[in-house]
């Protein structure tokens, strides 16, 4: 299957997955309103015209909130990898080295052992660059972000970020042909080793001097921050509604009411689940310093909760509120 799937509701999800069968089906959990998403999107049907077998799927994860709950989906994006139906194994995050590397083992199709020696280097070579190439920023490191397994490789990650920098890791521990090649590929013989737009940067001396000078993060991706994630997410409709469960099954008393007097109203709006999102869900009580849920905002400012949109209707001027006339 050359290209990457959309499931946009359980049924199709769990259709594509019975398709699958027993081979690998990879389902990306994503939101639109998140780059990252966009970028993983990229790397998945790069993955697919690779493994022409695996079925790839994106599924917006808040508007299947059923199948996210399911699958315990906390933040975006997340790659849930299924087998005959089932999950078997879980990338949380935008590490699209990891997640080539998750692809080619599942879907058994990692290097071929023996082979003609420069046939062997040439497809090492060609792997090589698809890793380095697999994001804008990539750090091949000792361990994961999470975890680093060297005093380099964690003060690396915690340099970038430091810089708000986004990038994608590969655990070099985790694959021996990967560590001792890369070092002939680059001529750079020791880790960590960061790559920009497919260029090495270099090591953690180098990195260290551009973050001194001011050019690091001229050099390399930012970061979303939550606060401009927040403001993604609240502009992303004239009027956004912030709530437990989303237009069509409310999951709290208050949002339902708020749904009904919205609805009574005639005007478009969206919604956003903050069950689907614990970032989301405590930030944007800070952001607004407004500490409860359901929040109506109109064209980027908070208007309130359940009770100002009531007095709102009950005096006639909801409307033109939600129309951004008053």
């Amino acid at each position: 299957m050359a290209n990457v799937l959309e499931a946009t509701s359980r049924q199709q999800f769990e259709d594509f997955l019975a398709k699958a069968g027993k081979n690998l089906a990879v389902v990306h959990f994503q939101a639109a309103w998140a780059p990252q998403c966009g970028d993983m999107n990229e790397v998945m049907a790069e993955l697919a015209k690779a493994h022409a077998h695996a079925t790839f799927v994106k599924l917006e994860a808040e508007a299947v909130p059923d199948v996210s709950e399911k699958y315990d989906i906390s933040s975006v994006p997340t790659f849930i990898f299924f087998k005959g139906g089932e999950k078997v194994d879980r990338l949380d995050g935008a590490h699209a080295a990891e997640l080539t590397k998750k692809v080619q083992g599942l879907a058994g199709s990692g290097p071929a052992p023996g082979g003609a020696a420069d046939g062997g280097a040439a497809d090492l070579n060609q792997r090589l660059k698809k890793l380095i190439n697999a994001a804008p920023c990539v750090l091949f490191m000792k361990g994961s972000p999470q975890e680093p397994r060297c005093g380099f490789s964690r003060q690396m990650v915690a340099l970038l970020k430091e810089h708000s920098v986004q990038f994608s890791t590969f655990d070099i521990l985790s694959d021996e042909e990967v560590r001792q090649g890369l070092k002939a590929y680059s001529n750079w013989p020791t880790y960590p080793q960061l790559y920009v737009n497919g260029e090495l940067l270099g090591g953690l001396d180098i990195v260290k001097e551009l973050a001194e000078s001011g050019e690091l993060e001229t050099t390399c991706p930012k970061a979303v921050t939550l606060e401009h994630r927040l403001k993604a997410i609240i502009n992303q409709s004239p009027v956004m509604l912030f709530m437990k469960g989303n237009k069509e099954a409310a999951r709290c008393g208050f949002s339902r009411q708020i749904l009904e007097v919205l609805n009574s109203t005639g005007v478009d709006f969206d919604t956003f689940d903050i069950l689907s999102d614990e970032e989301v869900r405590q930030g944007l009580k800070a952001y607004s310093n407004w500490p409860t849920y359901p929040q109506l905002y109109v064209k980027g400012e908070l208007i309130g909760g359940l009770d100002i949109v009531k007095e709102l209707k009950e005096s006639g001027e909801l409307e033109s509120v939600l129309r951004g006339e008053s």
